[in-house]
């Protein structure tokens, strides 16, 4: 049966909220450290772009087939305990030894097995509060989860300032520990597996339906391909303000903590604005704003060089990426409400949008080469332009109304006077 509120208030919400403070950190391994890490023991910006694009290949070729493995499964706490292992793992191999085999290797073993972490995440998630509490837990997970990150960052600051790369073997190694026992403490009697594939209700249909119902949703295809060009337009702008920087300045750790914090901290304010958003103005506002961001940040983030405009350029990714974080899965469980496929929607959409931050990678590379640092953030960030222009034009599709959404704008505009 669903869970009612009553069932909600004990240990397994606050455990969830715990599990998202210390994922943060704990499912990306050395995440955004990589690049600048890396770029100060002579890896070039094309050679980091071809590390990213291969993960991020392995990794959208894998998500959709976990997605698929936990729509079926009934043990999703373990399709996130032993990813983490995995990753914490790679990620010592590649601190110890930055050799080509540990990085392509690692990084590589990181995507594949990193993909399933999400939708286990979002399953979990949706069979422990259900579809009409949804929309606000995803936001709290969000909030949860860059909390975590921002005190990530500055514990990681201070380790390295303190005790260099030790410091962050040893805090990779205490967030693997504190996700493990966060996931476990979760009580899988509060998972209802049927609402965590989105079989709150059926369509008529007995059971999940068949996995063609994942193309003949159109706001699920128009929404993956929205994202997939966001993604390329926005995926390597921190990547390479973390190697710009981590050059200039040759700090390569508290360097991108300070860049990746203000991204972060500006993702805590979204995550809190976000459910007030939708209720007062739909879901659509809250993409509208998202995608917005990006061609603003590109475009600062192209005309000034110094480092104390990474504050505004990292917030607007915060309001960008932070927003959409949001409000993908709670689009998707709208499009694919009764199907019985969220889990794998979910992750057939994070695969296409996966294309796009793949491809973008290799593209920064080149054009980092050829024009410099520069060039590369004004393209990708006027690149992002032609999503807004997508949703704009499919936004019923892509973001329905619910009842409890008390707007939108789109609509509004478009309504006979």
């Amino acid at each position: 049966m669903q869970s009612t509120p009553s069932t909600l208030a004990g240990r397994s919400l606050v455990a969830l909220a715990v599990l998202n403070f210390f994922l943060a950190d704990a499912r990306d391994g050395l995440g955004p450290f990589l690049d600048g890490f890396l770029a100060t023991r002579g890896w070039s910006p094309m050679t980091l772009g071809l590390v990213a694009t291969l993960g991020g290949v392995l990794g959208m070729i894998a998500t959709p087939l976990f997605g698929a493995w936990v729509d079926a499964s009934r043990h999703k706490r373990a399709l996130i305990i032993l990813p983490v292992l995995l990753v914490t793992g790679a990620a010592l191999w590649t601190l110890a030894s930055p050799s080509n085999a540990s990085v392509f290797g690692g990084q590589s073993a990181t995507a594949i097995v990193g993909a399933v972490i999400g939708p286990a995440l979002m399953g979990l998630t949706l069979g422990l509060v259900g579809e009409r509490r949804f929309s606000d837990q995803v936001a709290r997970n969000e909030f949860w989860n860059h909390a975590g990150n921002v005190v990530s960052l500055a514990a990681i600051y201070a380790a390295t300032s303190y005790y260099g790369e030790m410091g962050v073997i040893v805090m990779m190694v205490l967030t693997a520990a504190a996700t493990i026992v966060a996931v476990l403490t979760i009580d899988p009697s509060k998972v209802d597996h049927a609402v965590a594939r989105g079989l709150a209700h059926d369509d008529g249909k007995p059971g999940p339906s068949g996995f063609s119902v994942l193309v003949s949703r159109k706001g699920l295809i128009l929404l993956a391909v929205t994202l997939m060009i966001f993604h390329f337009g926005n995926a390597p702008i921190g990547r390479l303000i973390a190697q710009d920087f981590s050059i200039q300045l040759g700090t390569p750790f508290r360097t991108t903590a300070i860049t990746t914090g203000v991204a972060q901290l500006s993702m805590i304010v979204m995550a809190v604005a976000a459910p007030l958003l939708i209720r007062r103005f739909g879901l659509a506002s809250v993409f509208l704003l998202a995608l917005a961001a990006l061609p603003i940040r590109g475009a600062l983030a192209g005309t000034f060089s110094s480092f104390s405009w990474i504050y505004p350029v990292q917030i607007l990714d915060g309001v960008g990426a932070g927003l959409l974080g949001i409000a993908t899965p709670i689009a998707a469980e709208r499009i694919l409400s009764g199907t019985g496929r969220f889990n794998v929607g979910l992750a057939a959409v994070m695969t296409v949008q996966g294309i796009g931050a793949s491809l973008s990678n290799v593209v920064a590379g080149w054009l980092t080469d050829i024009g410099g640092y520069g060039l590369a953030y004004w393209v990708h960030g006027a690149v992002s332009i032609l999503a807004f222009v997508v949703f704009c034009t499919a936004h019923r599709l892509i973001a329905p109304e619910r009842s409890d959404d008390d707007g939108d704008p789109l609509n509004a505009v478009n309504a006979p006077s």
